[in-house]
């Protein structure tokens, strides 16, 4: 191994140590009743992560700091009003729809503040023109996106992981690490915040390493899914395929009835 790669691959590991300690550090801080919510089984996990994934996030750099706090500060807006009268839409177009109708919903606020976030972090990365708009769309997307995916323990952080890896962005790996055995464990969850932060950033890193083709061909599928969630289940798509139902219950605690 030569002296340069030795170099990078230490730097990373203090990349992945230190994002990783602030990640669990803040997740054990004695959260809210306001950041409790229900999960899918009925039972009362805390919204921590959200914020221990956003600031975790932010060591990364400072454009990682701007898309990761702000998605994260719309996400505990729609987290803390969302469900109430008057905010819910089904989807996008459901939001997209209330909006022409004179109606701002907290999910409208939040695609608002994820594409201002991607706007303002692109620009710090030195995207300029239609460059920059197209950065903004990954961004914004992909925070959405990982927020359609956080509807069972573990599995947004787990799509996290996996495309951290891929992109060799060793903070979020460790970022994701620290922080998924309390979402598989159902004591933790990242609500709104947390997964708009994630993907957020991983969108990031996206616009910040790759071409323009690349950035389109990301922004494509992004959208394409986004799309596809409207009409289709993730969860009866994953469910339905061996090989995504394993990986999605790998390390979760078992169903009422199973041992």
């Amino acid at each position: 191994m030569t002296s340069s790669r030795r170099t990078d691959l230490v730097e990373g590991l203090r990349q992945a140590v230190r994002a990783g300690s602030v990640a669990a550090a803040v997740s054990r801080v004695a959260a809210p009743a306001s950041l409790t919510r229900t999960n899918h089984r009925g039972a009362a996990v805390s919204l921590i992560s959200g914020p221990a994934l956003a600031l975790a996030a932010a060591t990364r750099s400072a454009p990682t700091a701007v898309v990761a706090l702000g998605a994260c500060a719309v996400g505990l807006y729609d987290d803390a009003v969302g469900h109430r009268p008057g905010q819910q839409a089904k989807g996008l177009a459901g939001h997209a729809a209330a909006l022409a109708s004179g109606r701002l919903t907290s999910g409208g606020v939040k695609v608002v503040g994820l594409a201002a976030a991607g706007l303002l972090g692109g620009h710090l990365v030195g995207r300029r023109g239609a460059d920059l708009l197209l950065g903004a769309g990954v961004v914004a997307g992909c925070g959405n996106l990982v927020n359609l995916l956080d509807l069972r323990p573990g599995r947004a952080l787990k799509t996290g992981l996996l495309t951290a890896l891929v992109l060799r962005d060793p903070a979020l790996v460790g970022v994701t690490c620290a922080l998924l055995p309390a979402d598989l464990g159902e004591r933790q969850m990242l609500g709104d915040a947390g997964a708009g932060a994630l993907g957020a950033a991983l969108g990031l890193v996206v616009v910040e390493r790759c071409g323009r083709r690349a950035v389109i061909t990301v922004l494509s599928l992004v959208a394409a899914l986004t799309a596809a969630s409207e009409v289709v289940s993730f969860t009866r798509v994953i469910e339905a395929t061996p090989a995504l139902r394993h990986l999605d219950g790998l390390g979760r605690l078992p169903a009422a009835g199973q041992p």
